[in-house]
């Protein structure tokens, strides 16, 4: 039988759906449900453990009064003060609850009342909304001392605002007084500081002078760009160039060199003059030797004439040339002179200027000062004239509205520390509920199952009760009225027969789990029972050779069986008995034996297996559990694959994880997992959940009843 379970496909593919957080929600909402007793337990022992407390608890009293308290202060001047409604009324709330106030009023208690001992009083001051009343509360367990000790406290708090009222118009008058005299001080400081300044700086301080030095300074400044403009134009310029620009200055209009007749510049020298005279001279002796040239050859007497002229004059213009370049070489020396002067001046006005402004920055900065103090001081001045702290300020007014009434039982809080105690211990119970399924890896719905498996689920079998006197559950039948359990069995047979992947379908499974009590050999019986009704010739074999009972279901004895045929090597098929269904037979165990791993390791296994395979359609194996003995592990390598049982609520999470790994391990093909004992009012169970309602009784012909599906 090696080749079988190589035909079909190792895997099938798997719609998993990953609800993590729905999982967990659900789980934890069917936990409580399940529950529920423990909740309702830990509400009564919490609600009969605090009555019980309160019953014995000593009775307290409580004694109410009420205050009015002004929040405004009418100060001179017509000016109003008004601290912040929400700061101020905390504030008094503070005060009446205070330390000062609860040690007076115990005092004042045992002065008036020789016959009350001190014990301890709860204080609680609330403030009505939208008003300046406060509403005092004390609780203890003594009703006279009760209502002593909160009219005490309010008289108390009215004492202790008068004493602060009263301390802090003396401190307010003191503190003005050092004020003025510390500012009086201060003002005759500035003055001397003032009077020895302008004293030590009388004549740079005078406004004028300081505009004077500015309006120099820009002077300088100016005739410094235009010098060091002309400078560099004469450093740039040529000859010609200059004599021509500062001829232009001097007249005012252009003058370009044929100009021969241009009057002298009134500021230009008279060598520069006569340079430009004779260079004008030259150039029109020069146009017209050009002239005459056309019509006279160049030793005619008057081209020779010309000649001569043209060369005297050039050699005087050499002349005059070479004077008015040294006397601009003279004049650009001069004006380098002239502005290494002014920068020199430059430089000490500035800093003169600088100095000057400072000195005005800083007087005006002592005036400032002074008059800012002298301000201040005639501020203060004026109040301390015009202020009479004693009859003018009008503090808040406090006023008792309501004095304590009688101290009666508090029962108000009884009905709310029941409630309180109920709930405290209710959130105990839920969280310890949480905390023990925190630790509980058992498998409780399809969804956890599809988050913690890779493997298909093919059927989820829903819960049902035991009606045998063994307690075990009646197998199916065709007119059973189980529906929705028989349909679960149904759709198993349907995923085997028609698997999701294209293959061979499986003939020889084995049904196992990972430990005892699992519901294995109850879906064994079930599927074989299915799949025979469908027409299939199906053998149900019982290996398990420790505890099998699968002839007690059927009711055909416990003679010999799979055991003997392993063991003696008898012929199997007389050891098969039929049933009372169909087309299914079973192969009891025989025998019990605690070497079924040895027996399933030898060559009759796997002989056995495939004569079985060839003779009927289906062979459905019932097995151990995995995890109680290794026999499964030595016998599913021969088959087509393996059904895995996970019963919900009881399978845990990691024994069936480790039980698929073994089986993996030896190479066994996992057909998927069988979902058992599903709790129909569990909200992942949907499939089969309204079965009940599909099917209706109806009357038949020979009296008797029968089923119709509604329409």
């Amino acid at each position: 039988m090696d080749e079988q379970p190589n035909d079909l496909p190792r895997s099938r593919p798997v719609a998993k759906v990953h609800l993590h957080p729905f999982a967990a929600v659900r789980r934890y909402y069917d936990l409580l449900i399940r529950k529920w007793w423990v909740m309702v337990l830990g509400a009564a022992v919490g609600l009969t453990g605090e009555y019980f407390f309160l019953l014995h608890k000593s009775p307290e009293f409580y004694s109410m009064g009420r205050m009015i308290v002004g929040i405004k202060l009418a100060l001179p001047e017509g000016s109003l003060y008004t601290e912040e409604l929400g700061n101020y009324l905390g504030t008094q709330v503070a005060l009446m609850q205070g330390r000062s106030v609860a040690e007076r009023a115990a005092e004042r208690v045992l002065a008036q009342h020789t016959n009350l001992t001190q014990q301890e009083v709860t204080l609680t001051v609330n403030v009505t909304p939208r008003t300046s009343i406060f509403a005092l509360e004390a609780v203890g367990t003594n009703a006279d001392y009760v209502q002593a000790y909160l009219q005490a406290c309010m008289e108390e708090y009215v004492q202790l605002k008068r004493s602060m009222r009263k301390q802090t118009s003396d401190t307010t008058l003191s503190f003005m007084t050092e004020e003025a005299a510390r500012v009086q001080g201060e003002l005759h400081l500035c003055e001397r500081e003032l009077a020895q300044f302008e004293n030590s700086n009388t004549v740079v301080l005078q406004s004028d002078q300081g505009a004077s030095v500015s309006t120099y300074l820009v002077t300088l400044h100016q005739r410094l760009a235009d010098m060091k403009s002309e400078y560099q134009l004469i450093k740039a310029l040529t000859l010609d160039q200059n004599m021509q620009r500062r001829q232009e200055l001097a007249t005012g209009t252009p003058v370009t060199p044929d100009q021969t007749n241009a009057a002298p510049a009134p500021n230009g020298t008279q060598r520069e003059d006569e340079y430009l005279k004779a260079r004008q001279q030259l150039l029109l002796m020069k146009a017209d030797l050009e002239e005459l040239g056309k019509y006279l050859r160049p030793k005619h007497p008057k081209m020779v004439a010309l000649s001569e002229e043209i060369a005297q004059r050039e050699k005087l213009l050499e002349i005059l040339r070479q004077q008015s370049t040294e006397q601009l070489e003279t004049r650009r020396i001069s004006m380098s002179m002239q502005i290494t002067n002014l920068e020199k001046d430059v430089k000490e006005w500035d800093a003169k200027n600088v100095e000057t402004s400072r000195k005005i920055a800083e007087s005006q900065k002592l005036r400032a000062n002074l008059k800012r103090v002298q301000d201040m001081s005639d501020r203060l001045q004026s109040t301390m004239q015009s202020l009479d702290v004693n009859k003018e300020i009008n503090a808040e007014g406090v006023t008792i509205m309501e004095p304590a009434c009688k101290a009666v039982i508090d029962a108000r809080g009884f009905s709310k520390d029941l409630r309180n105690g109920a709930l405290v211990c209710l959130a105990l119970s839920i969280a310890f509920l949480l905390l023990f399924d925190r630790m509980d890896d058992r498998i409780n719905s399809v969804t956890e199952l599809q988050d913690l498996f890779d493997d298909p689920i093919l059927a989820q079998i829903p819960r049902e009760k035991a009606k045998t006197r063994k307690g075990q559950l009646k197998l199916i039948s065709p007119d059973d009225d189980r529906h929705s359990f028989l349909e679960a069995y149904r759709s198993l047979r349907s995923s085997l027969l028609f698997p999701w992947e294209s293959g061979q379908r499986p003939k020889t499974i084995v049904v196992t789990s990972a430990i005892p009590n699992e519901g294995k050999s109850l879906t064994s019986c079930n599927l074989a029972i299915t799949v025979a009704s469908a027409g299939s010739k199906v053998l149900l074999v019982d290996a398990d050779l420790r505890k099998g009972a699968l002839h007690d279901r059927f009711n055909i004895g416990s003679g010999e069986g799979l055991h003997e045929v392993l063991v003696n090597g008898l012929k199997w098929q007389e050891k098969v008995h039929s049933t009372e269904h169909a087309n299914l037979f079973v192969l009891p165990r025989g025998q019990t034996t605690h070497r079924a791993g040895e027996l399933f390791l030898s060559a009759a296994t796997g002989t056995f297996l495939k004569e079985a395979a060839a003779q009927y359609d289906y062979v459905i194996v019932d097995t151990p559990p995995v995890m109680a003995a290794d026999d499964v592990n030595c016998l599913a390598p021969h088959t087509n694959g393996v059904l895995f049982v996970i019963r919900a609520e009881k399978t845990s999470a990691r024994v069936s994880h480790a039980a698929l790994e073994l089986l993996r391990q030896r190479n066994v093909p996992v057909l998927g997992i069988v979902f058992n004992a599903v709790r129909p009012s569990s909200a992942d169970y949907y499939y089969y959940y309204k079965y009940k309602d599909y099917y209706k009784t109806y009357p038949t012909a020979d009296g008797g009843s029968s089923r119709k599906k509604s329409a």
